[in-house]
């Protein structure tokens, strides 16, 4: 297991290492059309052939997993944070907050949660520029994605309450705020730090169905999503093998982080 988790860690090294570089190693803007060479086979100059308006692929690719990559994990601290603050609060406070925010939480987790992004997603402003259009994007995914975490927050939270550690704390004059900052938060790190690891690939994936459907990040800036939108066209696929690059390349990236956590984890 240490062998796998170390492979997987190196692959998104390589990717995140490659996404940062993308400005130097595509080979071109992923704007930029070739307007002489749509729909070009993969060659030299173009690794993995062009789009249909002559956009170079590879550097779609590239500039496309730096979106991706680096802003699920901003939508991922967002739900955490939120998760913190409203699972940790609600059982520190009394227990009528916490019947609420478990009421809440409930609610929110009895909903297709998919299908409530996308619901949300469509009726906001979609003739956006790109980066609104991120922003609005990753932004709706870590305000809706807290309510998973933010049940283990308030199971965990309730556990460290109880335990002996606290009523020392308590005992010895610590009321709070300091209570909360000096003892609650410190114990609660590891369980913060593994949703938040854990809502990473969640929040890649929801990207990506999000951006098929035409509802996250906007044309001409790339994202998984918006590449994977190429794949529709299955019959035309069986001559353009290349074209699924995108599709490997999620796919490994995603079970990456699954093996990097369960390894830990375990």
């Amino acid at each position: 297991m240490k062998r796998a988790r170390l492979l997987a860690v190196v692959f998104l090294g390589l990717v995140t290492v490659s996404s940062v570089l993308a400005s130097v190693l595509a080979p071109a803007h992923y704007s930029h059309q070739f307007r002489d060479d749509p729909d070009a086979a993969c060659s030299w100059h173009h690794p993995l052939g062009t789009d249909d308006l002559g956009r170079d692929r590879f550097s779609r690719l590239l500039y496309g997993t730096r979106v991706s990559l680096f802003l699920a994990p901003a939508a991922a601290l967002i739900s955490t944070i939120l998760a913190a603050l409203i699972g940790g609060i609600a059982v520190f406070s009394n227990k009528w907050a916490e019947q609420a925010v478990m009421s809440v939480t409930d609610l929110f987790l009895s909903l297709p949660w998919l299908f409530l992004v996308i619901t949300i997603r469509a009726l906001l402003p979609l003739n956006v520029a790109p980066l609104t259009s991120v922003i609005i994007t990753f932004a709706l995914l870590g305000s809706l994605g807290w309510a998973g975490a933010a049940r283990v927050v308030c199971a965990d939270t309730r556990r460290l309450c109880e335990s002996d550690f606290m009523l020392h704390a308590r005992a010895s004059g610590f009321t709070g705020f300091r209570l909360l900052w000096r003892h609650l938060l410190p114990n609660l790190r590891p369980v913060l730090l593994a949703q938040f690891w854990i809502s990473i690939p969640v929040f890649i994936l929801s990207e990506t169905n999000l951006s098929i459907l035409g509802l996250g990040v906007a044309e001409p800036l790339p994202s998984w999503g918006s590449l994977l939108r190429e794949l529709e066209g299955f019959s035309l696929l069986s001559a353009r093998p290349w074209q699924f690059a995108s599709l490997i390349l999620l796919v490994a990236t995603v079970s990456c982080f699954h093996v990097a956590m369960q390894s830990e984890e375990a």
